[in-house]
């Protein structure tokens, strides 16, 4: 089910930041300078320069670094270690991570496996809370049917009308009969991605998975002269609709 998700990672306190994450296969330091190199290129032209540094401490001080969120560019990205082979990605985006198309290229440009991960119960009350989604996405250093994505699945609701989706090959690990389900939203339920995520050597909804003892988070920060439009907000105006 999407619409009571128990376990989300810190209670759900750092929504919309960590309702979508995404994951690299690689270590923390050698993804945030790839991306900040990256990065580097596209700004340069705008006068904006690009820096990279460690950000030591808890998951949520680490986390604490992306504020105050910004809208309509990101500037903040942080990558953050594990207790596995992947790195976890989020950013400062007002309007949460968009992790898809930044995993998608990193997973090219570094050679290694990415992910987009969507964990959001559905709040929607009149005309405030979220529409509910459980999505999965995973992607491949190579081309495939469709640029590197290797395996897509999604239960979400598109505006009042819950929709199933896939594409790919499946997983060794999937349970296919459940996509079979009467409900749509029961074909793809949070807890199924929590299991789907174990096989891959992930536990991204406990904290205790992130930040091994010693090994601190990395922050690509972007500073210069952005467009007139840009805003800044705090994580309680962010949550103001939720």
């Amino acid at each position: 089910m999407t619409d009571n998700m128990k376990g989300l990672l810190l209670d759900d306190r750092w929504a919309p930041i960590t309702s979508e994450m995404g994951f690299l296969e690689t270590g923390a330091e050698h993804a945030a300078h790839a991306f900040a190199a990256w990065q580097a290129g596209l700004m340069a032209p705008r006068g904006i320069a690009v820096d990279v540094r460690p950000v030591p401490g808890s998951l949520e001080q680490a986390l604490s670094s992306l504020l105050p969120l910004t809208s309509p560019e990101a500037r903040r990205d942080l990558f953050i270690p594990t207790r596995s082979s992947w790195t976890a990605y989020v950013e400062n985006g007002w309007g949460g991570t968009d992790a898809g198309s930044v995993m998608a290229s990193m997973a090219r440009r570094l050679g290694c496996r990415g992910m987009r991960v969507v964990a959001v119960p559905h709040t929607l009350r009149g005309d405030k809370g979220r529409y509910g989604a459980v999505m999965f996405e995973l992607y491949g250093p190579q081309q495939t049917h469709w640029l590197n994505y290797l395996r897509t699945l999604y239960v979400s609701n598109d505006g009042g009308k819950w929709v199933f989706g896939q594409s790919g090959e499946p997983l060794p690990f999937e349970e296919l009969e459940r996509y079979q389900a009467r409900k749509v939203r029961d074909r793809f339920t949070f807890e199924m991605l929590e299991e789907y995520l174990r096989h891959l050597g992930l536990s991204p909804f406990q904290e205790d998975f992130y930040l091994p003892q010693g090994a601190p988070a990395w922050l690509v920060e972007k500073t210069g002269t952005f467009i007139p439009a840009q805003k800044e907000y705090t994580l309680a105006q962010a949550q103001e609709d939720f």
